[in-house]
């Protein structure tokens, strides 16, 4: 089991010392070897499913490489979509279609039921399906050359520091860099630790610990009051940032480290001014994948203003089944396909009262203000993300709403669950909300520090992990997606 972060302190440094004693020529094997033996490592059968979509892929590419005639090389990327798809619809989306047709069955009193599957969600399997799909159809589309080198292809595929949730790669991007000579160099060495220090310390000291506190108020809402639902909402609204993007912190810095380098996913997004911004800083290789080749297929923005908020529905609507089978995920993307869409319909109202906020020196109120009501929109939305299910999110929407805050209740719900380390935690959160665009910056050296308080904070850091780091066995979160 490879896939939480202690396990990857012990896995990591030793694919490192093996990596940087084989000799050139093989690094690309050690890679390969490492990444598939990290998947097998949670479920050996499973390699399989992987095998299948870099197998046929590497086929589909150089035939549709080798083939003229557009209609061939058509049939060809529908194999291939077909056969991903098809992977990905058994595996992680047969039961939720099988317990709503079920549902149906028993409305219209017919007493047939479809038995649920019993397979196990593999893996990662919605982040190398896309990141294979997208190989192919760059192939089709002719925006790439197909790769020859079938261990290439397949390390592109399986990299193992991506493979559990990302950031899914291009393979124009990713796939050249196993090929290059790879030179030591001590800067980038460390800065590839420092990043993946800060992932450890947003994983194992801030995702981790909260989540207990989270998981008692979401799994029993009912017994909650709005207080300590709403206190559980924003930590669960960092809770999924700390964790997802402590586990990109970690893929781009242990990659860095190997001279490979990825794509950044997140860039402070809960400082956006909208929902559109957040977009562009939030999941970036989600959200640009399905823009190339879900929204500009459909028509994107080119098209009369009713198609245009349709397409951006229907991206949010398939962004939020991506995350999971079930209708809460759903919800959350149509809550913010609907922000996007409200926003292009008020636009110009939004531009006037900015334009006369500025006209009144009331500019950084103004950019505050926007800030603030994006993040109470992406809060609500992280409701329907994480409850249970509809109902669920309903009810702690309404008692939140209700303002049902009772402050004694919500002291002993952080006492019993979180113990005498709550308070702590949550002075740690507030901290870090205040830091973390601070260190964005400083890890892609666009602040300068000096040399001691450089040495200071990485110090912090690693005594906070080692003091109040969770080194259970703590899942990522994005590892059921």
């Amino acid at each position: 089991m490879l896939f939480n972060s202690g396990h990857f302190l012990i896995f990591f440094p030793i694919v490192l010392i093996v990596y940087f004693w084989a000799p050139k020529k093989y690094r690309w094997l050690i890679l390969l070897v490492a990444s598939y033996y990290f998947y097998m490592a949670w479920k050996a059968i499973y390699i399989s499913l992987i095998l299948i979509s870099t197998v046929l892929d590497y086929f589909v590419g150089l035939a549709m490489s080798q083939e003229d005639d557009k209609r061939n090389r058509k049939i060809l990327l529908f194999i291939s979509l077909l056969v991903n798809l098809g992977l990905l619809g058994v595996f992680k989306y047969f039961n939720f279609f099988a317990d709503n047709f079920n549902v149906l069955l028993g409305s219209l009193n017919l007493d047939y039921l479809i038995p649920a599957s019993g397979l196990i969600l593999p893996m990662g399997i919605s982040f190398y399906t896309f990141q294979t799909m997208a190989y192919t159809i760059d192939v089709y589309n002719r925006k790439i050359e197909a790769e020859k080198h079938f261990g290439y292809f397949a390390l592109y595929v399986s990299y193992f520091p991506q493979l559990v949730a990302g950031p899914i790669e291009r393979a124009q991007n990713l796939l050249h860099q196993f090929k290059l000579e790879f030179r030591f160099e001590y800067e980038r060495v460390v800065s590839g630790l420092k990043q993946m220090l800060w992932g450890f310390f947003k994983k194992m000291v801030i995702a981790d610990r909260v989540a207990v506190l989270v998981e008692a108020a979401y799994s029993n809402p009912e017994a909650c009051d709005g207080g300590t639902l709403l206190l559980a909402t924003l930590l669960f609204t960092f809770q999924i940032y700390c964790d997802f993007s402590g586990y990109s912190d970690i893929a781009i810095g242990a990659s860095r480290i190997l001279g490979i380098k990825l794509m950044d996913n997140f860039r402070t997004p809960y400082l956006s001014r909208n929902v559109s911004e957040f977009w562009s800083r939030w999941h970036i290789s989600l959200s640009t994948w399905f823009r190339d080749y879900l929204y500009i297929p459909l028509g994107g923005n080119r098209v009369v203003k009713w198609r245009w908020y349709y397409n951006l529905l229907i991206v949010f609507l398939v962004s939020g089944f991506w995350h999971g089978a079930n209708w809460t995920f759903i919800a959350w993307g149509a809550l913010h396909g609907i922000y996007l869409i409200l926003a292009l319909i008020f636009k110009e109202q939004k531009a006037q009262f900015s334009a006369k906020m500025n006209k009144w020196g009331l500019k950084r109120i103004n950019t505050w203000t926007s800030i603030i009501l994006t993040f109470v929109l992406v809060v609500i939305a992280w409701i329907y993300f994480r409850a249970e299910n509809i109902s669920d999110a309903h009810l702690i929407l309404s008692k939140i709403s209700s303002f049902d805050f009772n402050l004694v209740a919500l002291e002993s719900f952080i006492i019993d669950n979180g113990r005498v380390k709550a308070l702590g935690i949550l002075i740690i959160v507030a901290i870090f909300i205040f830091i973390d665009p601070f260190m964005d910056a400083l890890i892609k050296n666009k602040r300068k520090v000096s040399s001691l308080s450089s040495y200071l904070i990485y110090s912090f850091l690693t005594v906070t992990i080692l003091i109040a780091g969770n080194f259970g066995k703590v899942d990522f979160i994005y590892f059921q997606f």
